[in-house]
């Protein structure tokens, strides 16, 4: 699925978020001490190499809703944003902070003039947060960012697999997001 909206294209696809080589920034559904552990987190130490716990050290930790940027390292993207979505059940208010970490991680995006960058479903493996609870709030975040977006072209969605695509494709038609 690609769509056009304010000049910058959503796309979703099904894939590894390490192998995005057309993009400058990956965002990293991360832990609270910024370092490597299960899911997307390991999956971009593992790529990135031992620098990127070296750079994250210092700025960890992290809360809920926020998101901090660091070098890419190894991967074949400039920029890693680390975001912390909430864990379902225990941070509340868990809808404010999941969005919280779509905007967070586009203001840095902005900010730091990276026009294309791909995201995970954030919240959703360990953290347990539903699938498509998390792709409703993921799709109304970006709905309120897109029309302040003046850097970002590109926001890919890279999903595990086939079915988690369909859940973040169907809210973002709900969301309106659809050519």
């Amino acid at each position: 699925m690609s769509t056009e909206k304010q000049a910058v294209t959503v796309e979703c696809v099904t894939g590894d978020i390490v192998r995005q080589p057309d993009v400058d920034a990956v965002v990293n559904a991360a832990n609270a001490a910024l370092m490597s552990g299960g899911g997307v987190a390991g999956a971009i130490h593992r790529a990135a190499g031992p620098g990127l716990a070296r750079e994250c050290q210092p700025l960890a930790p992290i809360e809920p809703g926020e998101a901090v940027i660091t070098g890419g390292h190894n991967l074949p993207n400039r920029w890693v944003i680390h975001c912390l979505g909430p864990i379902h059940g225990i941070d509340e208010p868990a809808d404010a902070l999941l969005a919280a970490c779509y905007e967070n991680a586009l203001r840095l995006a902005e900010e730091n003039a990276i026009a294309r960058l791909a995201f995970p479903a954030i919240s959703t493996g360990a953290f347990g947060y539903p699938a498509e609870a998390a792709a409703a709030v993921c799709a109304g975040a970006l709905k309120a960012a897109l029309p302040q977006l003046q850097q970002v072209t590109l926001v890919r969605f890279v999903l595990f697999d086939d079915a988690a695509r369909q859940v973040l494709e169907r809210a973002l038609a709900d969301a309106g997001l659809t050519l």
